[in-house]
């Protein structure tokens, strides 16, 4: 026996509803025009009377169902005019018919909550864009403008100043590349097995290098700093994952600067790996000792723009980000067909990666 699908089901009722209001205009109509046929027929009225009462009334009733029917299809097509025009708010009443006309309803006011929050999110986009490329663009102009006015010379820390502004709009740019690749869909895995402990040290020494050159004050928009630890504890030492080693450098990464980012004053971050419970997966952990992410929070931290509500350990004047360290974070870990999320923590906050095992004949 073959099973339907619900959306299968779902056509079948919207067929059948059609089917009945159309039936039940067209069963009328005979019923009306057979009646008034018979009493004409029993009381000797002229058949002709007869005829045009009963297509007078076949009419109304016709007029009345259709009224029924085109309403709110004009209500749709205002509607749809208007998101057609950039104006997403309008929506369509009467979206709890049990009809066809409620689900073509209920269609367009979900396309239209679809639309607005795309809407809402490219203009977010727009307004975090233009407020990080500001910060560096006027700091980089001012360093080149003091340069050529004479006020200060070419030296080298004049130099790695500007540099440090550079370096910062490359990792925005490159940030907004990965939010490209992460709207054209699925990229392709090159998974490898390599040895875990060489690798996460390779990524902590990087941030490490990161934080020694640039050294800048939490408001300047530069995460890493300094003063924060970073310590790495892998067990067992000889511990292996097949993985795709980009990929997953972008997710130790964006977590590492999310934690270094709202850890306090000389905070500790550690990563944490541990075999999985299948063979060559592997199970992440990076915590910090900042002030934490709320429960209610935690289903909507890995959200693009999503900048937290939890106050930051360096004032209200440091930067926030962009927001998009941890969406890019979860579309890395679910292109492995991982999961990422928020663990339970006493102190700070615990983000739990877990990469499953993919056969070494797949890489």
């Amino acid at each position: 026996m073959t099973r339907r699908s619900p959306l299968s089901s779902r056509l079948g009722a919207v067929e059948i509803s059609v089917k009945t209001k159309l039936g039940a205009l067209v069963v009328t109509a005979v019923l009306i025009t057979t009646g008034l046929a018979l009493v004409a027929f029993r009381t000797g009225a002229e058949l002709r009377y007869i005829t045009v009462f009963a297509m007078i009334t076949t009419l109304l009733i016709t007029q009345f169902v259709a009224h029924g029917l085109t309403a709110p299809l004009d209500e749709m097509n205002t509607v749809a005019k208007s998101i057609s025009h950039g104006d997403f708010s309008r929506r369509v009443r009467g979206d709890g018919r049990r009809d066809e006309l409620g689900d073509l309803a209920s269609t367009i006011n979900r396309m239209a909550d679809d639309l607005e929050a795309v809407d809402r999110h490219r203009k977010g986009l727009v307004a975090n864009v233009s407020h990080e490329l500001r910060t560096p663009i006027a700091a980089l102009r001012a360093v080149l403008e003091n340069v050529v006015d004479g006020v200060s010379a070419a030296d080298a820390e004049t130099m790695r100043t500007a540099l440090q502004q550079t370096e910062r709009l490359s990792r925005l740019v490159e940030t907004l590349l990965d939010l490209s690749r992460l709207d054209n869909g699925v990229v392709a895995l090159r998974a490898r097995r390599f040895e875990v402990w060489p690798y996460l040290s390779g990524v902590l020494k990087e941030a490490n290098l990161a934080a020694g050159r640039r050294g800048l004050p939490s408001g300047s928009g530069n995460h890493t700093r300094k003063d924060v630890h970073l310590h790495l504890d892998v067990s067992p030492p000889e511990l292996t994952a097949h993985a795709d080693a980009e990929r997953l450098h972008q997710v130790v990464a964006n977590l590492i600067d999310n934690a270094v980012k709202h850890s306090p004053p000389h905070g500790r971050v550690t990563v944490r790996a541990r075999r999985g419970a299948q063979a060559d997966s592997l199970e992440l952990e990076v915590r910090d000792e900042g002030p934490g992410i709320p429960e209610s929070e935690w289903h909507r931290v890995f959200e693009r723009f999503n900048r937290g509500t939890a106050p930051s350990p360096h004032g209200p004047g440091s930067d926030g980000g962009t927001g998009l360290g941890l969406a890019i974070a979860r579309w890395a870990v679910e292109l492995h067909g991982g999961r990422i999320g928020v663990a339970e923590s006493t102190r700070g906050c615990r983000i739990r990666v877990t990469l499953p095992g993919i056969p070494s004949s797949h890489g």
